[in-house]
Protein backbone atom coordinates (compact mmCIF):
# COMPACT_ATOMS: atom_id res chain seq x y z
CA UNK A 1 0.00 0.00 0.00
CA UNK A 2 1.20 3.39 -0.63
CA UNK A 3 0.04 6.80 -1.00
CA UNK A 4 -0.47 8.51 -3.83
CA UNK A 5 -2.42 11.59 -6.04
CA UNK A 6 -5.05 9.77 -8.68
CA UNK A 7 -5.93 11.94 -11.75
CA UNK A 8 -9.57 13.04 -12.32
CA UNK A 9 -11.68 10.34 -14.42
CA UNK A 10 -15.14 10.16 -16.69
CA UNK A 11 -16.42 6.98 -16.52
CA UNK A 12 -19.48 5.52 -18.45
CA UNK A 13 -21.39 2.36 -17.60
CA UNK A 14 -23.78 0.22 -15.72
CA UNK A 15 -24.40 0.90 -12.18
CA UNK A 16 -25.76 -0.81 -9.10
CA UNK A 17 -26.54 -0.33 -5.22
CA UNK A 18 -25.54 -2.88 -2.83
CA UNK A 19 -23.63 -3.78 0.60
CA UNK A 20 -20.80 -6.27 0.85
CA UNK A 21 -23.33 -8.45 3.11
CA UNK A 22 -25.45 -8.88 0.08
CA UNK A 23 -22.21 -9.62 -2.03
CA UNK A 24 -21.47 -12.55 0.62
CA UNK A 25 -24.99 -14.17 -0.22
CA UNK A 26 -24.63 -15.37 -4.15
CA UNK A 27 -28.77 -15.35 -3.83
CA UNK A 28 -28.76 -11.70 -3.49
CA UNK A 29 -25.07 -10.65 -5.14
CA UNK A 30 -25.71 -8.15 -7.60
CA UNK A 31 -21.76 -7.81 -8.90
CA UNK A 32 -21.41 -10.65 -10.59
CA UNK A 33 -24.02 -9.75 -13.09
CA UNK A 34 -22.46 -6.06 -13.36
CA UNK A 35 -19.06 -7.71 -14.30
CA UNK A 36 -20.66 -9.85 -16.64
CA UNK A 37 -22.64 -7.12 -18.44
CA UNK A 38 -20.09 -4.85 -18.57
CA UNK A 39 -17.60 -7.67 -19.70
CA UNK A 40 -19.61 -8.58 -22.38
CA UNK A 41 -18.07 -8.06 -26.42
CA UNK A 42 -18.58 -4.49 -27.54
CA UNK A 43 -20.38 -4.14 -24.17
CA UNK A 44 -18.83 -0.09 -24.91
CA UNK A 45 -18.70 -0.30 -28.68
CA UNK A 46 -21.24 2.43 -28.86
CA UNK A 47 -19.66 4.84 -26.56
CA UNK A 48 -17.15 7.39 -28.38
CA UNK A 49 -14.58 8.98 -26.74
CA UNK A 50 -13.16 5.58 -24.86
CA UNK A 51 -9.30 7.07 -23.25
CA UNK A 52 -7.65 3.73 -23.02
CA UNK A 53 -8.71 -0.31 -23.00
CA UNK A 54 -9.04 -0.53 -19.26
CA UNK A 55 -11.88 -1.40 -17.10
CA UNK A 56 -13.17 1.10 -14.53
CA UNK A 57 -14.84 0.05 -11.30
CA UNK A 58 -16.18 3.42 -9.27
CA UNK A 59 -17.51 2.83 -5.48
CA UNK A 60 -19.23 5.82 -4.75
CA UNK A 61 -22.47 7.34 -2.74
CA UNK A 62 -21.41 5.43 0.51
CA UNK A 63 -24.32 5.11 3.08
CA UNK A 64 -21.10 5.06 6.18
CA UNK A 65 -18.33 3.11 6.56
CA UNK A 66 -17.68 -0.58 4.59
CA UNK A 67 -20.74 -1.63 6.17
CA UNK A 68 -23.40 0.20 4.20
CA UNK A 69 -25.01 0.32 1.21
CA UNK A 70 -22.70 2.18 -2.22
CA UNK A 71 -23.20 2.34 -5.62
CA UNK A 72 -20.55 0.38 -7.86
CA UNK A 73 -20.53 1.49 -11.97
CA UNK A 74 -18.34 -0.48 -14.16
CA UNK A 75 -17.39 1.13 -17.38
CA UNK A 76 -15.05 2.74 -19.53
CA UNK A 77 -13.04 5.99 -19.16
CA UNK A 78 -13.99 8.59 -21.41
CA UNK A 79 -12.66 12.54 -23.07
CA UNK A 80 -16.31 13.94 -22.29
CA UNK A 81 -19.77 12.43 -21.62
CA UNK A 82 -21.29 11.48 -24.54
CA UNK A 83 -25.25 10.94 -25.09
CA UNK A 84 -25.10 8.01 -22.79
CA UNK A 85 -26.78 4.93 -23.94
CA UNK A 86 -29.85 3.88 -22.39
CA UNK A 87 -28.89 1.95 -19.03
CA UNK A 88 -25.65 3.70 -18.83
CA UNK A 89 -24.87 6.53 -16.42
CA UNK A 90 -21.82 8.70 -16.14
CA UNK A 91 -19.47 9.52 -13.30
CA UNK A 92 -16.88 11.94 -12.23
CA UNK A 93 -14.26 10.05 -10.31
CA UNK A 94 -13.24 13.44 -8.72
CA UNK A 95 -8.91 13.72 -8.08
CA UNK A 96 -8.12 12.38 -4.42
CA UNK A 97 -4.76 11.29 -2.56
CA UNK A 98 -5.65 7.50 -2.31
CA UNK A 99 -3.92 4.46 -0.98
CA UNK A 100 -2.76 2.37 -4.04
CA UNK A 101 -3.08 -1.36 -3.63
CA UNK A 102 -1.68 -3.49 -6.60
CA UNK A 103 -4.16 -6.89 -7.09
CA UNK A 104 -2.08 -9.26 -9.06
CA UNK A 105 -2.85 -12.81 -9.89
CA UNK A 106 -5.65 -15.02 -10.70
CA UNK A 107 -8.54 -12.76 -10.80
CA UNK A 108 -11.10 -12.33 -8.94
CA UNK A 109 -9.43 -13.80 -6.12
CA UNK A 110 -6.70 -11.43 -6.12
CA UNK A 111 -9.43 -8.24 -6.36
CA UNK A 112 -10.77 -10.03 -3.26
CA UNK A 113 -7.37 -10.56 -1.14
CA UNK A 114 -6.68 -6.72 -1.78
CA UNK A 115 -10.12 -5.31 -0.71
CA UNK A 116 -9.54 -7.60 2.44
CA UNK A 117 -6.13 -5.09 2.73
CA UNK A 118 -8.14 -2.83 2.76
CA UNK A 119 -10.93 -3.75 5.38
CA UNK A 120 -8.18 -4.58 7.66
CA UNK A 121 -6.27 -1.01 6.74
CA UNK A 122 -9.74 0.20 7.37
CA UNK A 123 -10.86 -1.90 10.81
CA UNK A 124 -7.21 -1.37 12.66
CA UNK A 125 -7.10 2.36 12.47
CA UNK A 126 -4.63 2.68 10.62
CA UNK A 127 -3.40 6.04 9.02
CA UNK A 128 -4.80 7.66 6.58
CA UNK A 129 -8.16 6.69 7.13
CA UNK A 130 -10.44 6.25 3.99
CA UNK A 131 -12.47 9.05 3.36
CA UNK A 132 -15.21 6.84 2.09
CA UNK A 133 -16.20 8.93 -0.75
CA UNK A 134 -15.22 7.55 -4.01
CA UNK A 135 -13.13 4.80 -4.75
CA UNK A 136 -11.51 3.64 -8.05
CA UNK A 137 -10.57 -0.30 -9.30
CA UNK A 138 -8.55 0.01 -12.45
CA UNK A 139 -8.43 -3.24 -14.00
CA UNK A 140 -5.93 -3.16 -16.96
CA UNK A 141 -3.71 -6.31 -18.38
CA UNK A 142 -1.36 -7.41 -15.51
CA UNK A 143 -4.30 -7.33 -13.34
CA UNK A 144 -6.17 -4.12 -11.01
CA UNK A 145 -5.67 -1.40 -8.94
CA UNK A 146 -7.79 0.06 -6.15
CA UNK A 147 -7.14 3.28 -5.34
CA UNK A 148 -9.07 4.34 -1.84
CA UNK A 149 -9.63 7.88 -0.82
CA UNK A 150 -8.05 8.92 1.76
Amino acid sequence: MEVTDRDELTVVGFAVRTTNAEERDPARAKLPALWQRAGAPGAFAHVPGRLDENLYAVLTDYESDHNGAYTQIVGIGVRTVPRLPEGMVAVRVPAAKSLRIEARGQLPQAIVEAWQQVWGHTESGAAPGRAFTTDLEVHHRDGADLYIAV
